[in-house]
């Protein structure tokens, strides 16, 4: 088989391996945007703002932190 042949096949299996992978990272990036989105309509359904919501993932390590230390 001639070297440039090869180098063909190969140089279409990476191209190959990196197009699904980036679009396996697409496909995550897609579904997890939805899900906040639903999220964050769900909560303004209820009357919370994308703002409260910022405020208690800031506040997580607090948390986990107080709950780990067993106090109440």
């Amino acid at each position: 088989m001639p070297v440039n042949l090869i180098i063909l096949i190969a140089a279409v299996i990476v191209a190959v391996l990196i197009f699904r992978a980036l679009l396996s990272l697409l496909k995550t990036f897609v579904t997890t945007a939805i899900a906040i989105v639903v999220i964050v309509l769900i909560l303004r359904i209820f009357g919370f703002s994308p703002q409260d919501l910022m405020h208690e993932i800031v506040n997580l390590p607090q948390i986990f932190k107080h709950l780990g230390s067993g106090n109440k």
